[in-house]
């Protein structure tokens, strides 16, 4: 995001991956390699300060202090859960707010952040959709949510026993925040090779995982565009019940969803996809559907996560009991399907999946299953 100083605009730099950054540091006279040098004090160091990058030539500083600058999202408000997760509130602009969540764990620590300012695609469990859409994040504003959750965490972060050397707060990083990221195409892509460059974030590409609620043919262009961990809400085994619960079915039913899913998998030597599934009491949580789950995915490289409800204001739903969820995981297991369970964490303070709201002013009545679709998708 560029913004206007003294009558010129400075580019954040975050919002740049290792090819337009070379490219902006040539445009000012300097070599390529000054993006990687510069990449490792943004990334690396969590630095925003020119002056501090001292292998810098102070020419090439006070050139970059002049047209460009290192802006992370402002945090409004922070929330630690019982449990040891962290939520921030971060200032989008002067009406608008997004959420990030920090889920500690022994062995990693994850990252959930925000690819827009709400959703449109008005699922009807989550409320985040709830909210409605205000507009889609840039490159910088979901790049500067894990380098700025990574400059927090890192003031008083102690490794965890068993820690590989060096091991730094987060480990994972999850599109499963406010928002679809594949309607913000442009945007996220950019991003997700930051968090994958050498040079920027050095993150596993497995240990990256973008969540889609099944914008099928930006599947297909993810495809050929990065190569990341992919996760799917699919929350119910028929069309007729997903599309209830997940609208964006009506416009792209299951079959040609697990098309793009496998064509994914193909193209990008994946292991396996992710299925999300909210377990909702009496609505998707019976034997027979996780049998029909079954016959869905059964031989192909899929795997279950079966997310107990996590409840907010106004909801018409109830959380399936734990009884409930074990026997629906249990048919699955027994007939070949691989599923766990997701624990919940952070529900104490709203930080839990499902939950994450922000605060969306000046919404746009925009639904992704009706005609109005090319208004929400950005690609």
């Amino acid at each position: 995001m560029a913004v206007e100083v003294a009558g010129r605009e400075r580019i954040n730099l975050l919002g740049l991956e290792r090819p337009a950054l070379e490219a902006f540091v040539g445009s000012i006279g300097s070599k390529p390699f000054r993006a990687r040098q510069l990449m490792q004090w943004m990334y690396g160091r969590g630095e925003s300060r020119f002056e501090a990058m001292t292998d810098l030539a102070k020419d090439f500083r006070a050139r970059l202090a002049d047209c460009a600058q290192v802006r992370a999202p402002q945090i409004v408000r922070t929330q630690q859960s019982a449990d040891g997760t962290r939520k921030w509130l971060l200032r989008a602009d002067a009406t608008q707010a997004i959420e990030m969540v920090y889920i500690p764990e022994e062995s990693r620590g994850t990252l959930c952040i925000s690819s827009q300012v709400g959703c449109a695609l008005d699922c009807s469990f989550c409320s985040t959709a709830q909210q409605g859409f205000n507009r889609n994040l840039s490159t910088a504003e979901i790049v500067g949510q894990v380098w700025l959750a990574a400059r927090e965490l890192e003031r008083d972060f102690v490794p965890p026993p068993g820690a590989s050397p060096g091991q730094r707060p987060i480990t994972n990083v999850v599109l499963m925040g406010m928002g679809e990221p594949l309607a913000n195409l442009r945007n996220v892509v950019p991003a997700l090779r930051i968090f994958t460059d050498d040079f920027g974030f050095d993150i596993s590409r497995r240990r990256v995982t973008l969540s889609t609620s099944g914008l099928v043919p930006q599947i297909y262009r993810l495809a050929d565009e990065v190569n990341v961990a992919l996760a799917v809400s699919l929350h119910a085994p028929t069309d007729d019940l997903r599309s209830e619960l997940v609208p964006i079915n009506r416009k792209h039913p299951i079959k040609e969803l697990l098309e793009a899913c496998w064509h994914y998998l193909d193209e990008q030597n994946g292991r396996s996809v992710t299925f999300e599934y909210v377990m909702l009491e009496g609505v998707n949580d019976q034997p027979g559907q996780a049998r029909e789950l079954v016959r869905l995915l059964k031989g192909h490289p899929a795997k279950l996560n079966l997310i107990p409800f996590n409840p907010f204001p106004g909801t018409k739903y109830r959380r399936s009991g734990a009884a409930a969820i074990q026997r629906f995981r249990d048919e699955l297991l027994a007939h070949g399907v691989l599923a766990t369970i997701r624990r919940t964490r952070g529900d104490d303070i709203d930080a839990a999946c499902g939950q994450l709201a922000g605060r969306v002013q000046n919404r746009a009545t925009v639904r992704l299953g009706s005609k109005t679709i090319g208004l929400a998708v950005q690609t």
